[in-house]
């Protein structure tokens, strides 16, 4: 966490989907070390109880919600149960996501349905909850979804990946149209490659990397490393902080490569 975001979300309450790992475990770090009281969801207890206590110890008021946010009932239930621990919910970040591979032609119907379960339903449903609560306090507050650059179009193998992130960019800034005078700001985070258990998981399930695959892919990128959870953890806090003023509706690529540039 840089010491540039302390503070920013001091006062506030956030709920982060998927925080038990990877970008979603670092909003988490990042949004208690800039001030937040914080609730994450996750679906390993042990993961979120071990992270809760962790982050507890040093004094954060931070709550695990075990729940599968997949299921729109336990999506809406995470918002559900934040109001209740905290009272209000003023700052949501959609970080719970499914990478399994699948191209156009071997994606089953069930496998589609898991990604768009993880990746656009459940980011729908825990927005919905998330606004009802700002807007009957008549409150603002700010969401931010991690998407992905793939969802420019991506590789063959993420076919039902990006179908998904693509359509959460259409509903990161449907969202924001139909919520910017009730002064609700959401944004979205195009991440790129970045060096998460989760990815190391899949890089050694679907592509026989070894355990130097982060080290040897980032040989090949501009900064000579893979972007590390904490960068865009950074990028969340500042994005639901006020210090990032009046911005809504936007998609940022957080990424090395530049889309449609070519050498």
């Amino acid at each position: 966490m840089s010491a540039a975001a302390g503070g920013y979300l001091a006062g506030r309450v956030v709920l982060v989907s998927g925080g038990t790992q990877g970008v979603g475990a670092a909003v988490v770090r990042a949004a208690v070390a800039a001030g937040a009281r914080v609730a994450f969801t996750g679906r390993r207890a042990d993961v979120g109880d071990a992270l809760a206590a962790e982050l507890g110890a040093g004094g954060a008021d931070v709550r695990f919600l075990m729940a599968d946010v997949a299921d729109p009932a336990q999506a809406t239930a995470s918002v559900e149960a934040t109001v209740a621990a905290f009272g209000r919910v003023d700052g949501l970040c959609n970080a719970a996501g499914l990478t399994t591979r699948g191209t156009l032609l071997d994606t089953t119907p069930e496998l589609f349905d898991e990604h768009i379960a993880v990746n656009l339903r459940a980011p729908f449903f825990t927005m919905a909850a998330a606004v009802r609560d700002m807007r009957g306090r008549g409150a603002p507050g700010a969401i931010v979804n991690i998407i992905s650059m793939s969802a420019h179009g991506g590789q063959p193998y993420l076919a039902p990946y990006v179908a998904a992130k693509a359509g959460l960019i259409g509903l990161t800034r449907n969202t924001a149209h139909a919520h910017r005078f009730d002064r609700i700001r959401v944004n979205g985070l195009n991440i790129g490659w970045t060096d998460t258990e989760g990815e190391a998981i899949t890089q050694k399930r679907f592509h026989a990397a070894t355990d130097d695959w982060a080290q040897e892919a980032g040989h090949g990128l501009p900064a000579g490393r893979l972007a590390q959870p904490s960068e865009a953890a950074d990028a969340v806090v500042f994005l639901l902080s006020d210090r990032s003023g009046i911005v809504t509706g936007s998609v940022i690529d957080w990424d090395q490569h530049v889309p449609g540039a070519y050498d």
